[in-house]
């Protein structure tokens, strides 16, 4: 069983992810901003972290380039799911150490591809 945080603010978003993810092997924690997604790396350990950009008080790329500067938690595979479509935003994401950079929206087959290539590493 992969222990899974997902942070998206999108109710919507997060339930969609959930049902992609409901016939897997994966616990699913959710994050509904950046302030509860750090709080909840500070206490819990994860297997994967699948980050929505656009939150509220901290975005996805702040809080992915904080978890890939950190000993505890830089090995930790990120999904960076975003509507942020610009190549200039696919680039700083990557720069920030994303592992995986979807688009919103984007089909069940996008996401689960970008878990198995991450949980492969």
């Amino acid at each position: 069983m992969y222990k899974v945080l997902v942070a998206e603010d999108s109710t919507v978003d997060a339930k969609y992810i959930e049902s992609i993810l409901k016939e897997g092997e994966y616990n699913i924690i959710f994050a509904k901003d950046g302030e509860e997604t750090e709080n909840l790396l500070k206490n819990e350990n994860f297997d994967l972290i699948i980050l929505d950009v656009v939150m509220p008080k901290k975005n996805g790329f702040q809080i992915c380039r904080e978890i890939k500067k950190n000993d505890k938690t830089k090995n930790i595979p990120v999904i960076l799911v975003t509507s942020k479509k610009e190549e200039a935003d696919k680039f700083w994401g990557k720069m920030q150490g994303a592992d995986e950079y979807i688009t919103k929206p984007f089909e069940p087959i996008d996401l689960l591809v970008a878990i198995k290539k991450c949980l492969k590493k």
